[in-house]
């Protein structure tokens, strides 16, 4: 039996080592027939004129590039006819080298997901890989093979507009998202028709942008660069991410889009990564603002050398390459490598075998109308949403309630549900998107009066509109507020100096607040906000980002408990702007602060807590759970040795609910100074009321170990605090191990 399933094991390598020659083979044969012109076409993407996500260059002679096999890829076509349109311009060309579509598949295509900073948020990553899924279903079946996601850049400053994007400030978390996305989008495997491939962005260091502001230049160590934000890149590359994208930024004086280190040493070099870089749209030619390269012509060898294989938008190599090539100022190996990574992703999505099998009409009509994925978008929505206070135990609010007033500038909106990024396709009307009204009107019984006011707008000063408000709120027996941003207020080039709750909606609290009527605040955002006084004085407040098409049901079911709140903060919340960069896992300094008003020659600020207002991993439930029973298999570990760890949780309140069980681990002293507290391993569980679990977790070498002074990823012996809670500052259980040596 053990013989067979060896030669079985054999052939299946075989057979995978003959399918790979065959596709080099395929390559190289392809290769041979194209003429220089050719090769560089396929190295260059365009946008459809009619949709852009930067600025837009119009190609004049578009049509006749593609039909001349000058063009490789395309972004901004959206829909199985359209695609199909331009495709069939791709066969007219000598070799019939099929395009390929890009598209910003950021959380959804037509069904709409939370935006990613709150899909972080539910800490699920099996729901995280779901959502992913069914864009991937989506897109594909509307003719689109590739997605420019996941970003995973790590943020510590909520002031940058891109926050929305991403998973947060946590690299252990991050990267548990990016490999969840990573494989959510490709699914099986490339080539899949519900499959797309997944583009992991910005390498690298774009979340670090000085001072908060886009596009701006990123200065850091190397050591801060390997082990804070370079692995979530690492794991979406281990699951398998087809394609990298380079950021705007300049990483210590060396633009990204040129930068041999990040591209040729690590990326392709170190992580023998086989799939291939786009740059960011333009970005290569913005080598020359940042005063990199002199012209085009210097921006296009520069990166060339440098390893980006795909040029978005920006000419440079459409205009050079040739040139560059008979001056010998490149060698044309440089581009024959780009070219043939580009070549084998359409390979392995089957386009040579037919260009035409992501274009098929009535496979999209069923996918963009399968009501399942509606089903799924609510509660991954009602997974996203964080409950920050609760105080006099407003919620859940009683389905017998007699008169809800529903007001807020945020209340009837409903492409605003969708956040940034949302993809807005012709000829579909926005009936599907479930504004927080119809969710609340579905919800409530037929003996409950829904009163609404809008009460203010989102930024403008009017109080025109707050005795309306407050008329309103006297009749109800409960106010709901929804406030908050705009949609368009956080997102690409949406950096702020002042993330603060805009003040017209916190003038309307204080007035609403008067009615002594009981108040439940929602906050629409998509990023972490400043709201101090609401934060101190209101007793009930309800995170909700912006949750996608089934914002209103998913709003509606944990306000009404039908869905009990699990949400946990991906991100610190900030008391004030001058606290930026604010993160849970600093360093303690040679004077810490002993508490917060500990202040004299210690490193504090003098008028602020030095604490955010509200912390990494924080989240309350409508329940309570008790941690007890902390027991670790050994209190000394050598490094090919592992300690499990055990606990129990107890439901010990009235609701059953879910739990983000949080391991955070304190090298207490190494070779470089090391983290007060570093995630580790986390799990969700749901307990029914009165359930206890018991949970387990792992510590390995892996868990303990870091990059020191000289990039080592190594552990080193000594003391290791352990801390199980439900947030960065709520620990419940503590105990502490040693490694020794071997």
């Amino acid at each position: 039996m053990k013989k067979i399933a060896t030669t079985t094991l054999l052939l299946a390598f075989f057979f995978a080592f003959s399918q790979q020659k065959t596709i080099d083979q395929k390559i190289d044969a392809l290769l041979k027939q194209m003429t220089l012109e050719e090769k560089i076409g396929q190295l260059n993407q365009y946008s459809g004129d009619n949709a852009a996500t930067g600025p837009i260059t119009i190609h004049l002679n578009k049509i006749n590039e593609i039909k001349n096999g000058q063009l490789g890829s395309m972004l901004n076509i959206l829909g199985a006819k359209y695609t199909r349109q331009y495709q069939e311009l791709a066969m007219q060309s000598r070799l019939k080298i099929p395009l390929l579509f890009g598209q910003d598949v950021i959380h959804g295509y037509k069904t709409t997901f939370p935006i990613p900073l709150a899909e972080a948020a539910s800490w699920d990553l099996p729901e995280i890989e779901q959502s992913c899924r069914i864009a991937a279903i989506e897109a594909s079946a509307s003719g689109i093979h590739w997605t420019f996601a996941p970003m995973v850049d790590i943020v510590r400053d909520p002031r940058w507009g891109r926050v929305m994007e991403g998973a947060g400030e946590d690299t252990y978390l991050g990267s548990k998202i990016a490999y969840a996305r990573v494989k959510g989008f490709q699914g099986k495997k490339l080539g899949d028709l519900n499959s797309v491939m997944a583009c992991a962005k910005h390498f690298a260091g774009y979340g670090a942008a000085v001072g908060g502001r886009d596009y701006n230049s990123v200065d850091m160590s190397e050591r801060m660069l390997w082990e804070t934000y370079l692995p979530p890149f690492k794991a979406a590359i281990d699951a398998g991410a087809a394609t990298l994208m380079n950021s705007f930024n300049d990483l210590n004086g060396i633009p990204a889009s040129g930068n041999n280190y990040l591209i040729r040493n690590i990326l392709k070099g170190k992580w023998n990564f086989k799939g291939f870089v786009v740059s960011d749209w333009g970005s290569i030619g913005e080598m020359i603002n940042h005063g990199y390269v002199k012209d085009s012509k210097e921006a296009a060898i520069a990166a060339i050398i440098a390893g980006t294989d795909m040029d978005m938008e920006s000419n440079s190599y459409r205009n050079n390459l040739a040139q560059l090539v008979k001056e010998k100022k490149i060698n044309a190996s440089l581009i024959d490598e780009a070219v043939k990574r580009i070549l084998r992703k359409k390979f392995e999505l089957g386009l040579f075998d037919d260009p035409f099998r992501y274009c098929n009409s009535e496979r999209e009509k069923d996918a963009l109308n399968n009501p399942e994925h509606a089903k799924i978008a609510r509660k991954i929505a009602s997974k996203s949403i964080v409950l920050l206070k609760n105080e006099q135990h407003i919620l859940p609010l009683s389905k017998n309630i007699k008169t809800i007033a529903f007001i807020g500038p945020m209340v009837k909106l409903k492409r605003a549900n969708h956040g940034f990024w949302a993809i807005d396709l012709k000829d579909v009307d926005s009936t599907y998107i479930v504004s927080q009204w119809e969710g609340l009107e579905k919800k409530v019984g037929k003996n409950t009066q829904l009163l609404y006011a809008k009460g203010c707008g989102i930024e403008d000063e009017s109080k025109a509109d707050f005795q309306e408000a407050i008329d309103v709120a006297n009749q109800a027996d409960v106010v709901i507020l929804s406030i908050g941003e705009r949609w368009n207020m956080s997102g690409e080039a949406k950096s702020k100096s002042n993330i603060h709750l805009p003040e017209v909606q916190e003038n309307l609290i204080k007035e609403l607040q008067k009615t002594g009527k009981p108040i439940v605040i929602l906050i629409n955002a998509g990023r972490p906000l400043i709201f101090n006084w609401t934060a101190d004085t209101m007793p009930t407040i309800v995170y909700t980002w912006w949750l996608g098409s089934e914002a209103g049901n998913a709003i509606a079911d944990v306000l009404f408990g039908d869905y009990n709140p699990s949400g946990k903060l991906p991100m610190s919340f900030p008391r004030e702007e001058g606290q930026i960069p604010i993160y849970y896992n600093h360093f303690n300094t040679g004077r810490p602060a002993r508490n917060e008003t500990n202040t004299n020659y210690v490193s504090a600020y003098t008028d602020l807590p030095n604490s955010p207002k509200f912390p990494f991993g924080f989240g309350l439930s409508y329940t309570t759970f008790q941690y007890a029973d902390l027991k670790l298999s050994k209190q000394k570990m050598k490094s090919d040795e592992s300690i499990e760890v055990s606990l129990t949780i107890k439901n010990t309140g009235d609701f059953a609910g879910e739990e983000v069980v949080q391991l955070y681990l304190r090298d207490k002293v190494g070779s470089v100074v090391r983290p007060i507290l570093e995630l580790k391993d986390f799990k969700k569980i749901n307990l029914e009321v009165g359930e206890t679990k018991t949970i387990k977790f792992t510590i390995d070498n892996q868990k303990l170990s870091f990059y020191n002074s000289k990039l080592e990823f190594n552990s080193e012996p000594g003391d290791f605090d352990l801390m199980i809670g439900s947030s960065s500052t709520d620990i419940r259980l503590r105990d502490n191990f040693e490694l020794i040596n071997k």
